[in-house]
């Protein structure tokens, strides 16, 4: 039997960023309550190229992030927050994404961002969003604002809490649609 595919995926355009940092995070949670096959990436592994109009147009690097998202079982996706909104690169990628590659995937939202006003996006912005595509959302989402990430290390013991409440959910949500494939698949 594999092991679950799960990407977690950072809509910041730096290395290292606090957004990956919470996705990793969210990452090294999940493979605490079981074996999964975890690939984190971020929008620089897209390459240069990235803004064109048309998946058929997207160059060889951005074509295997949209593939690896569209392929995983779950995701852990995180943006940063800019003037009250998800970053426009990392919505660009999802305009890529074939819906139906996302309906019932197990998701876990996060966010970074400036202040506590932008923790709003995650329930206001990514949630929609994500809704949208008829993901299945894990109900706690992880916002981190300033001071609660230093030097790649969560220092914020809610934000912690937090990030180990989404770890566990994820957890579930996978188990239930792992149960959900087994019971739609043929009898032979």
């Amino acid at each position: 039997m594999s092991l679950p595919r799960i990407v977690a995926f950072s809509g910041s355009q730096n290395r290292p960023s606090r957004t990956r940092t919470l996705v990793e995070a969210v990452g090294a949670e999940l493979a605490r309550h079981r074996r999964i096959d975890l690939k984190v990436l971020d929008l620089l592994d897209a390459g240069p190229g990235l803004a064109v109009a048309s998946r058929e147009m997207l160059p060889l690097p951005a074509a295997r992030l949209i593939e690896a998202i569209e392929g995983a079982d779950a995701l852990i996706v995180g943006t940063p927050v800019y003037q009250g909104s998800y970053a426009g690169l990392f919505k660009h990628v999802l305009d890529f994404l074939d819906p139906a590659t996302m309906l019932g995937k197990p998701v876990v939202l996060t966010a970074t961002g400036g202040g506590l006003r932008h923790a709003l996006v995650v329930e206001h912005g990514l949630r929609p969003l994500f809704g949208f595509f008829a993901a299945h959302i894990a109900p706690t989402s992880v916002y981190a604002g300033p001071g609660e990430i230093e030097e790649g290390v969560i220092v914020d013991s809610g934000v912690a809490e937090r990030v180990a409440a989404a770890g566990r959910e994820l957890a579930l949500l996978l188990d239930a649609a792992a149960q959900t494939t087994r019971h739609a698949a043929p009898a032979a």
